[in-house]
């Protein structure tokens, strides 16, 4: 249908109006979707990229809920790194974004929802593996079903408190956000973080001080904590509570002094060597000067090897020197571990060379994880760990943390405290005196330590002989004297 309209004097106006068939309607309408509703070809790249990195291969088997949370956080932290580049490009170039078309975006998306697909497939095979080798069952559809749910809510909080923190800085300007940042840090530093470090602390000093009213009090002379003892049943800690009341069937001599047995470092040590001697440790053909973790723990697995190392004729000897989690000793107070191992150790040297040469027992030095750092900074060289003891044993050591050379060591493939330290991002770990116990990963610089740091929450969570645990074999490796 042509209309012609005159709009003045010699002039005409000619319209054509053509009739668009439905269908065709519904076509035009399917590919003229706003290019807007598909995510940019950089934030689908980025994304997919620190996913695929969250699903590389682990040390140890992954619950559903921790998969989630890893790879929900790393997505959005790739998707606000995204952002805030595209943001600061702006207002440098004050360019305008360029969208590309949509069938790019498309094509881009659906490249990463294969990729990511494929990816889980990778992952599963690998869990499987890893649960195999640890004894463990097999995981299903269901555990891939709760992390991509898990994953996508956890994304979509994050991406949102850092859309809303974006909204408020800009309405803020550079100065206004800049100011608020160092207001924030500073009460952070002066108020927020001090009130939760003692939170934390006196959580850990309640927890030291708390008598679980299932173990018993020892009654054998040759605990610490028994009727007989110089020390305190109360005063030994948590731990050392545990350790001494494990010991209460074995003929073997236990030896605890807790942090709030004596008030310093050097009174410590003279109060484990004072009950060495009472309870007779002195007589027996080995003394073993075992360097706790951070809270206090030592492995009764490691206790009862010794037991059966030495028939009973042993006597173990530990100190406390904090009651809070070795990660936070070793970031913290790692010079604690050492001051108190070198003080406990001299003493006890210093009593045994006070003994006839034929009537001295050997020594020996254990330490675990912190233990182990604590118990290796006593020696300078393997001559001189051969001149001062007759063998040291290091079980789970931290990476690059302890001296190896003439030292018995304990390592599990499958320890990601074996292979952590930040030298993890840029180089390959040594484990060259680890046990493959489970399907090793292939190291991938930087991706490696993002999952090897995840592991470290579930390290102790395993069998021994697995992750960061270790069975009696800390006692029966412990080498004869030279």
């Amino acid at each position: 249908m042509t209309i012609i309209a005159l709009s003045g004097p010699g002039r005409s106006t000619v319209h054509s109006r053509s009739r668009t068939k439905p269908n065709a309607l519904r076509r035009t309408l399917v590919t003229t979707i706003p290019v807007s509703a598909l995510p940019r070809v950089s934030s689908t790249i980025v994304v997919t990229a620190v996913t695929l990195a969250s699903l590389a291969p682990s040390l140890l088997p992954r619950s559903a809920l921790t998969q989630a949370l890893f790879t929900g956080v790393l997505a959005a932290c790739g998707f606000g790194f995204v952002v805030l580049v595209r943001r600061l490009r702006h207002l440098v170039t004050r360019a305008r974004s360029h969208h590309p078309p949509r069938s790019v975006r498309l094509l881009v998306l659906i490249g990463a929802m294969i990729a990511v697909t494929w990816a889980i497939v990778l992952a599963d095979h690998w869990q499987d593996s890893l649960r195999a080798a640890m004894g463990m069952p097999g995981i299903g559809p269901d555990h891939w079903m709760q992390t991509i749910i898990g994953a996508a809510l956890t994304f979509l909080l994050f991406a949102g408190i850092g859309t809303g923190v974006g909204t408020v800085a800009r309405r803020l300007g550079w100065i206004g956000s800049a100011t608020t940042a160092v207001v924030l840090a500073t009460g952070l530093q002066l108020v927020a973080g001090p009130a939760l470090w003692g939170m934390m602390s006196r959580s850990y000093s309640d927890s030291n001080a708390l008598v679980d009213v299932s173990l018993h009090r020892p009654m054998s002379a040759e605990l610490s904590g028994s009727p007989d003892s110089a020390i305190s049943w109360e005063s030994l800690g948590r731990q050392g509570r545990r350790f001494v009341a494990a010991g209460e069937q074995s003929a073997a001599i236990r030896t605890y002094v807790g942090m709030d047995s004596a008030p310093g470092v050097e009174s410590r040590a003279a109060l484990a060597v004072s009950e060495l001697e009472r309870a007779g440790g002195f007589t027996r053909s080995a003394i073993v000067v075992t360097v706790p973790t951070g809270s206090g723990w030592i492995d009764e697995n490691a206790a009862e090897g010794f037991e059966e190392r030495f028939a009973d004729d042993v006597a173990i000897v530990g100190m406390q020197y904090s009651y809070l989690p070795s990660w936070i000793t070793f970031v913290f107070g790692r010079s604690a571990a050492d001051e108190s191992a070198a003080a406990l150790f001299d003493a006890v040297a210093e009593r045994i060379a006070d003994l006839p040469d034929l009537l001295r027992p050997a020594l020996y030095v254990y330490g675990q994880s912190l233990g182990s750092v604590g118990g290796s900074a006593l020696f300078t060289d393997a001559d001189q760990l051969r001149e001062r003891v007759c063998g040291a044993l290091w079980a789970g050591p931290p990476a690059g943390s302890v001296l190896t050379d003439g030292a018995t060591v304990l390592a599990n493939t499958s320890d990601p405290v074996v292979w952590w330290s930040p030298d993890l991002i840029v180089r390959r770990p040594d484990l060259s005196l680890a046990v493959r116990d489970a399907p090793v990963p292939q190291w991938i610089p930087g991706i490696t330590f993002l999952q090897t740091s995840v592991d470290l929450v579930s390290a102790l969570n395993f069998a021994a002989g697995h992750g960061h645990r270790y069975g009696s074999e800390q006692g029966t490796a412990l080498p004869d004297c030279s």
